[in-house]
């Protein structure tokens, strides 16, 4: 495998993040391009993009929330084009994820399909726990999900 470089996602990738979650969360209302337009807008929110080869192929975003005295992160989205699935790509977002949330303070939340098996493998290896259950979160497929939480530094 060639090298994977991290870099700020850019309004240029919407188009290509839109069309990864077409193939990644098709049962489950993907984003379009707008829907990262507006993620990116927000000053709140830190997205990284994968890129090997010159191709966007991972994406990844967090929202740092809360006061200063009381922050909290939520992941919004991780993605990995499947054709470059387990090779280490996931993790490399969720660490630039986890970094600037470490850096912002508090506890990291997210939620997870409950048969996304390969994510909460993930998700456990950098020490998230599950913590709760949303059913049937997922629309229109009415898949339940895990709501995970990983303590702050």
């Amino acid at each position: 495998m060639t090298t994977v470089l991290l870099r700020p996602l850019a309004m240029g990738d919407t188009k290509r993040c839109a069309n990864l979650e077409r193939q990644l969360f098709a049962r489950d209302n993907p984003w379009p391009a707008w829907a990262f337009e507006q993620e990116l807008r927000s000053p709140d929110h830190h997205y990284v993009a994968a890129d090997c080869d010159g191709q966007l192929v991972g994406y990844a975003g967090i929202a740092l929330l809360g006061p200063a005295d009381d922050p909290e992160n939520e992941i919004h989205t991780i993605g990995v084009d499947p054709k470059y699935q387990r090779r280490g790509i996931g993790r490399m977002l969720l660490d630039d994820l986890l970094a600037v949330a470490d850096l912002h303070g508090g506890p990291v939340w997210l939620d997870v399909r409950t048969d996304n098996e390969a994510a909460q493998e993930l998700y456990r290896g950098v020490g998230f726990d599950v913590v709760g259950l949303r059913k049937r979160y997922y629309q229109p497929s009415g898949a339940d999900a895990y709501v995970m939480k990983r303590e702050g530094p």
